[in-house]
């Protein structure tokens, strides 16, 4: 008997349609469930949005160095407005590489960095008419053996946001197979 190792379903495909005396497919699926179901991920961030306004001012005035900036709506007229965005994101982490925990998430790569700048970001979003926000982006794994992320917010965190008027959210969705 021929022992032939399986890495996704279109070797599968390829390899096992031919004749056969039985169907192994079913055999074949549990396997194949195994490699194509994709792990949790999450990213946690801090952002800047607003109408009229560039990210670059921002980041001059905050003295942080943004991972992600959006200048649409510096060049927008008034009759269509356009948003603008500026970003402090974490690296998009997978339960693979590691547990995912918001809690620490924000706190050690977020807050960390950016509190120290609080007045300044309330002085920013008063003369920009920005709107401050802590965000969390999640894809959540279809696998049922896979554990759900902790996704929490600590009385620092909440305390931060009320200080500059930001609002907390959370985006999910869930993964597809691969």
């Amino acid at each position: 008997m021929e022992l032939i190792k399986i890495t996704d379903r279109s070797s599968a495909v390829t390899t096992f349609n031919k004749p056969m005396r039985y169907n192994p497919w079913p055999h074949f699926l549990v396997i194949i469930e195994d490699i194509i179901l994709a792990s949790n991920k999450a990213r946690a961030y801090f952002g800047l949005v607003g109408y009229h306004f560039h990210p670059d001012d921002i980041t001059r005035h905050l003295g942080i160095e943004p991972t992600s900036i959006n200048a649409d709506g510096a060049q927008s007229g008034l009759d269509k407005p356009v948003i603008s965005s500026w970003e402090f994101s974490t690296d998009t982490i997978t339960s693979d590489d590691e547990e995912i925990d918001i809690y620490k998430l924000i706190d050690d790569e977020i807050l960390k960095k950016i509190e120290p700048a609080k007045d300044k970001i309330i002085e920013v979003c008063k003369s920009h008419n920005l709107s401050p926000r802590i965000s969390v982006e999640l894809e959540l794994s279809v696998d049922k053996d896979e554990s759900c992320p902790d996704v929490g917010f600590g009385s620092r965190v909440t305390k931060f946001c009320a200080e500059i008027g930001a609002f907390i959210n959370v985006d999910y969705k869930l993964s597809e197979r691969i």
